[in-house]
């Protein structure tokens, strides 16, 4: 499969034509979502072509109340097949032990590697999927601009992003036009900024 020429013919292609490309040559997808801004774009758009498709929401457990609240409003109207994965320890305890280190900090990379990147390990080794659907997108990080509507992760699962091209005002006009809320509370302790990776995509 030729990642570039995919890339070329997908870009005049409509976010749902390549919801519907990807679903065509793939056996086991899966979305992955942590309920971040935009992410009821991803969902709405993806459930709309598989209702049935698993949702992997890895919780790093420090969501904020306005950010659980968003997550189980979509879970409802979206009827999400959500397969939760959470850390093996509690937040309050990491917080004694470990607490929430700086990105400088050399614990920050066994903080990251606890709360996000093992559950999220744990959850591809569960569900073995071949299609990993994102909402990457264009001018988000140096990383993410070089990717493109196609990619693959690093253990060969083609990764999709629907909306790569698309800015948040146009994202702003999906969600209107299909009534979707949005979450602008969101914090996420492995990044704490928001042009830096996490580990996950990189």
């Amino acid at each position: 499969m030729d990642i570039e020429q995919i890339n070329t013919e997908l870009a005049t292609k409509t976010p749902i034509e390549i919801v519907q490309w990807a679903l065509i040559h793939g056996q086991s997808p899966i979305v992955t979502t942590n309920f971040r801004p935009y992410e009821s774009a991803i969902l709405h758009l993806v459930t709309k072509v598989d209702p049935a498709i698993k949702v992997i929401w890895c919780d790093t457990g420090y969501n904020t109340s306005s950010t659980y609240k968003h997550a189980a409003e979509l879970m409802e109207s979206l009827a999400l097949n959500i397969q939760l994965y959470i850390p093996k320890q509690t937040a309050a305890h990491r917080d004694v032990v470990l607490g929430i280190p700086q990105v400088d900090d050399p614990k920050h990379s066994l903080f990251t590697e606890q709360v996000k990147l093992e559950p999220f390990k744990r959850a591809m080794a569960a569900h073995q999927p071949d299609v990993w659907f994102t909402n990457l997108r264009k001018g988000q990080t140096a990383f993410r601009n070089s990717i493109g509507i196609v990619s693959r992760s690093a253990d060969g699962v083609l990764k999709i992003s629907p909306f790569y091209h698309f800015s948040d005002k146009d994202l702003d006009q999906y969600l209107k036009e299909h009534n979707l809320p949005n979450e602008f509370n969101y914090f996420d302790p492995t990044k704490q900024l928001d042009t830096r990776e996490c580990g996950l995509h990189n």
